[in-house]
C-alpha cells in the first residue's frame, strides 16, 4: 500500500499567487501581519508595489481591498479564519458584497483564510473557527469554497483569479493528505464524485473528505457501498448531485470541521428536504468551542469531537437503518 502524501495548503496557496502575480498585473495581494504565515510573502518579495500588509486590523484589511476592487485591482486578501470573517463580519457585508457595479453582484474581491476550524490546534478555543461557513454562505453574492487538499487549492486559486465576484476560502492550518489528481478539474457549484456506492452517501468537505475515503474503505469490508462526493463548493452548492445522491442511495451522511448549526450540513439538509428527502445524519462539531491541542494531540481533539473515520461509519449505519 502506497504511504499518503501530506502536503500544505498555505504553501501552494503562496506559490499560486506567485505565478497569476507574473500573469496579471492587476492581481494585489493584502494581509494582516499573517504574511509569512500565510505564505504570501513571497508575493510581496516579487511585486513589493502589489502588497499591503496593513497589520493587525482585519477590518481594514477588507475596507482597503474593498477599495482597490473599485480600483479594477484584483484583490487576495488573506488571515487567520477566526479573524476574517470574525472581526469584520460588518465590512465584508457592506463594503464588498453590497457594492454592485452595473451588471455586477458584489466586488471582486477574494478572501482566503487558513486556521479554519479545530484543527487549529495550538491556538484554543477562541480562535478555533467553527462558524465560517455559516456566516459566509448567508451573505449575498458571495461564492464559498472549503478545498480537501492542495491540488483544490491551486486550482481554486486560479479559478477565483478568473472569475468577477466577492470569494471567500477557508484552508486548514495543518498538512493536508492529497485526495486529488493534478488532472481534477474543479467547477463553481459543482461537486466531485470520490467513489461510487448504492447504500449510503457521504458528502464531505475540507479536511474530512479524506476521512469519508477512509469509512467507504472500512465499510466496504462490511459489504456496505458508499458513495463519496467531495463538496468543495459549498455556496453555490450541487443540488442536482445532491438529488441525484438522495435518490439512488437513499440516505446521506455529512461531515465537516464546523458547527453542525447552520454550516455545510445544514445546507445539504436545506437541499434535500425541498427535491427529495431522505434520512441524513450531520458530523460535525455539536454545537461547542473547541480546545487547546498540542500538533501531536489533535487527532485526539478531532476524535473528541467526533471527526474521524470510525465516526463517520457509524453514522452510514444508523442512517441506512432509518432508509424506508
Amino acid at each position: 500500500m502506497s504511504s499518503v502524501q501530506m502536503t500544505d495548503m498555505r504553501t501552494f496557496y503562496g506559490k499560486t499567487l506567485v505565478e497569476l502575480g507574473d500573469e496579471n498585473q492587476n492581481i494585489v495581494v493584502l494581509g494582516a501581519d499573517t504574511t509569512d504565515s500565510l505564505k504570501t510573502a513571497d508575493f510581496g518579495k516579487k511585486f513589493p508595489n502589489r502588497f499591503f500588509n496593513v497589520g493587525i486590523a482585519e477590518a481594514n484589511l477588507v475596507s482597503v481591498s474593498a477599495g482597490l476592487a473599485i480600483s479594477g485591482k484584483i484583490p487576495f486578501a488573506s488571515t487567520y479564519a477566526i479573524f476574517l470573517p470574525g472581526r469584520c463580519v460588518d465590512q465584508i457585508r457592506n463594503a464588498i458584497a453590497y457594492p454592485s457595479p452595473p451588471g455586477k453582484k458584489g466586488l471582486n474581491v477574494k478572501l482566503v483564510v487558513s486556521h479554519g476550524g479545530i484543527s487549529v490546534g495550538a491556538d484554543g478555543g477562541s480562535h478555533q473557527q467553527i462558524e465560517d461557513i455559516a456566516i459566509m454562505r448567508a451573505i449575498p453574492n458571495f461564492t464559498v469554497f472549503i478545498p480537501a487538499d492542495t491540488v483544490a487549492v491551486s486550482k481554486l486559486t486560479r479559478l477565483m483569479s478568473q472569475i468577477y465576484g466577492p470569494f471567500y476560502m477557508r484552508m486548514a492550518r495543518s498538512t493536508t493528505p492529497l485526495v486529488h489528481q493534478d488532472s481534477q478539474e474543479f467547477q463553481i457549484g459543482k461537486g466531485i464524485t470520490m467513489r461510487d456506492g448504492e447504500d449510503c452517501t457521504i458528502a464531505a468537505c475540507g479536511i474530512t473528505v479524506k476521512m469519508a475515503l477512509d469509512a467507504a474503505d472500512s465499510l466496504k469490508q462490511e459489504g456496505i457501498s458508499c458513495r463519496v462526493v467531495d463538496m468543495f463548493s459549498i455556496k453555490p452548492i450541487d443540488a442536482d448531485l445532491l438529488a441525484k445522491c438522495a435518490k439512488e442511495t437513499g440516505c446521506i451522511v455529512t461531515c465537516e470541521e464546523h458547527n453542525v448549526m447552520g454550516g455545510f450540513g445544514s445546507a445539504v439538509s436545506e437541499v434535500v428536504s425541498e427535491v427529495y428527502p431522505v434520512p441524513i445524519k450531520r458530523i460535525g462539531v455539536q454545537d461547542r468551542f473547541g480546545e487547546s491541542a498540542r500538533d501531536s494531540e489533535i487527532p485526539a481533539l478531532l476524535e473528541k469531537h467526533g471527526l474521524t473515520s470510525i465516526n463517520i461509519a457509524k453514522a452510514v449505519k444508523e442512517v441506512i437503518g432509518r432508509k424506508r
